[in-house]
Parts: structure tokens; C-alpha cells; sequence
């Protein structure tokens, strides 16, 4: 088996596998990351990230595959894992990512946390992108369920490094996004496809909520679905232009600055390395705990 090494990381639970490409690992095929997302039998996780060099002059380019096998070009909680890992090997308070989505500038406090400046969002419909054109993109006509009656609607749509469709709730976990999020993520308004979330405000600078994203189904966190909802918020008149952002695996604060750049704090994780085949898709844990979670 010719192993590549990988880390187990998450931020908020939302877990990858991170290849640093720019040391000899490979980055699997589709077929070979969708099997080694599984988490019954695979390593198990969200994305799969390799780490590459930056033809830009940037730290690193970071490559972005979901569990699906498909391709994207965000993801928040991945940029801050990655710049982690940036940041511990060249000793600065500060990296720079290239992504498909643009360059991204992240930074350390002093306790450790992780800042990623994710860039300004995209409201116009087709920056977006969607199928028809949308002049006011704060609610576009979008429904689930009877005409006069629709479970969701008119939700608010952005793109801040991929697509995002929010739609304005009073409880989060009184919709079954795992049912409907997959016909939203394909709706032929999105030619992209689209990341789906549920949102509760609960005050000023507070709100919960759930994504499905595109092509990795429902997470425990997203952080670019955290960046659209506030955003859309504070668009909307919902909230200010900075909120705490509840999700299942944790809190994330964003920020909207002044220069409309939107700034993104939370922790990320380790939690194991191991090597895995590129090829065949086999894996080992490289701790002795772990040597039986093997596939």
C-alpha cells in the first residue's frame, strides 16, 4: 500500500480529512473520497481538503472536496483548520489561503481562537448564482409546501464562496431539512446547486441555525452557512452586523466590518492522524489506540 499521511481535524464538529499535497500526498479520486467518507466504514468526515502549494504566492492553495467526491470552492471551518496548520509551521500570527473562492486572510488571538476574513458576500442574482433574474435578492420566490400554505419560503439568498439560500424560521428543529434540504440543494433555481439552512433569530446579535450543504447533506456546522446567515440578517434588518451563530456542534461569531468583509472567529481541532491509500481508499490510524479503526 503506498500510504499518504492525513489528519483528523474539525471546527464545531464539522470534520475533515486534510493530504498536505506539498510533501507527496495525493488527493484521492471521487470515488475514493466518497468511500472513505463513509463513517461506518471509512475515516469518516464532511470534506476532504488537500493542502497544495499556492501558485498565487499565498501560504498555501487549499482544495476543497465534499464527501460526495464534487469539487467546491468554500469552506469556512476548513479555512480556519488549514490555517491552524499554516501558522504552527511557519510560527507567524497570521496565514494566507488561496481557495477557488478568492484569497483568504486568517490570524491567531492569544487564547488560540482563529479569525478568517472570508471576503465580502455576493448578493446580485447572478453572482450568485441563479437561474432567473432577481432584482431584490433579500427574499426571492422560493416555497416548500401548498401555495397557501408553505412550510418555507421566501428565503434570502448570497454567495460568500459558494451559494447559500437562508430561509427565516421560528424553530430550527421543527423542519426536517435532512427531507427537504437535498430538493432545495437541486432546485433548477440554483444552476450551481445551493447550500440550504434554517434560521431562528433570537435577538440582535444571536441566531440558530441548521445547514445542509451541497454535495456533504446535513452537518453539525458550517461556516460559510453561519457568514450567509449573518449577512442576510443584518441585510434584512434583522440583526446588527455581528452575532453569535448557534449550530449543533457550537457557537461561531461573525462579523460584517465596515469595508463589508466578513470576519469569522471559532476554534478548530485535531483529533487523530494516520495514513490512507489514494488509490484503494484503505487507512490506518497512526496511534496505537486506533490501529483496529482501520478500513
Amino acid at each position: 500500500m503506498n500510504e499518504t499521511p492525513f489528519l483528523k481535524m474539525n471546527g464545531l464538529a464539522n470534520d475533515f480529512a486534510v493530504v498536505d499535497a506539498r510533501r507527496g500526498g495525493m488527493r484521492p479520486s471521487a470515488e475514493v473520497i466518497r468511500k472513505l467518507s463513509d463513517r461506518a466504514a471509512g475515516i469518516g468526515f464532511d470534506q476532504f481538503i488537500t493542502i497544495e502549494r499556492s501558485p498565487a504566492g499565498a501560504d498555501v492553495f487549499m482544495r476543497i472536496d465534499n464527501a460526495d467526491g464534487g469539487e467546491v470552492a468554500a469552506c469556512g471551518n476548513a479555512t480556519r483548520c488549514i490555517a491552524s496548520l499554516v501558522m504552527a509551521e511557519t510560527g507567524a500570527r497570521t496565514a494566507s489561503i488561496q481557495t477557488r473562492a478568492g484569497l483568504l486572510l486568517a490570524e491567531i488571538d492569544g487564547t488560540g481562537t482563529i479569525s478568517v476574513d472570508m471576503g465580502e458576500p455576493r448578493f446580485d442574482w447572478q453572482a450568485i448564482p441563479l437561474a432567473e433574474e432577481f432584482h431584490d435578492t433579500r427574499a426571492i420566490e422560493l416555497q416548500i409546501g401548498p401555495v397557501d400554505a408553505p412550510v418555507l419560503h421566501s428565503p434570502s439568498v448570497v454567495n460568500v464562496g459558494n451559494p447559500h439560500a437562508v430561509f427565516w424560521v421560528e424553530d430550527v428543529d421543527a423542519h426536517q431539512i435532512e427531507i427537504f434540504g437535498p430538493m432545495l440543494e437541486n432546485h433548477p433555481i440554483f444552476p450551481e446547486r445551493a447550500n440550504i439552512t434554517v434560521a431562528h433569530v433570537t435577538g440582535r446579535s444571536a441566531i440558530t441555525i441548521r445547514t445542509w450543504e451541497r454535495g456533504a447533506g446535513l452537518t453539525r456546522a458550517c461556516g460559510t452557512g453561519a457568514c450567509a446567515s449573518l449577512v442576510c440578517a443584518a441585510r434584512t434588518g434583522r440583526t446588527d452586523r455581528a452575532a453569535t451563530i448557534s449550530m449543533p456542534g457550537g457557537d461561531l461569531l461573525i462579523r460584517w466590518d465596515e469595508r463589508d468583509h466578513i470576519w469569522m472567529t471559532g476554534p478548530v481541532e485535531l483529533e487523530f492522524s494516520g495514513f490512507l491509500d489514494a488509490q484503494s481508499g484503505a487507512w490506518r490510524r497512526s496511534d496505537a489506540a486506533g490501529e483496529a479503526a482501520t478500513g
